[in-house]
C-alpha cells in the first residue's frame, strides 16, 4: 500500500471520530493541540485505524504518536 493512500485512511478515521472536514487535517497536525482530541478520542481513532487497516497496534505505543504524520508512519510499519 502506497503511503498516500494509508495518509487518506489515516486522515479518513480522524475526520470521522473527531467531527471534522478532511481540509481542517494537515500532515504536521498534533491531535491534542491542534485538533483537540480528548484521551477518549485518541482511544477512538487507534480503534478505527485498526479496524480501517485491519491490524492490531500496540496500545501503549500508538498512544505515544502525537501527530498526523506520525500516526501513518506507526501504521505503515504494521502493512
Amino acid at each position: 500500500m502506497h503511503i498516500e493512500e494509508v495518509n487518506a485512511r489515516v486522515k479518513k478515521v480522524i475526520a470521522e471520530v473527531l467531527e471534522m472536514k478532511l481540509s481542517e487535517i494537515a500532515d504536521n497536525s498534533n491531535f491534542v493541540t491542534d485538533l483537540g482530541a480528548s484521551s477518549l478520542q485518541s482511544i477512538r481513532m487507534i480503534a478505527g485505524f485498526e479496524e480501517e487497516f485491519d491490524i492490531e497496534m500496540d496500545e501503549d505505543k500508538s498512544l505515544q504518536v502525537q501527530t498526523v504524520s506520525g500516526a501513518v508512519n506507526f501504521i505503515n510499519s504494521y502493512l
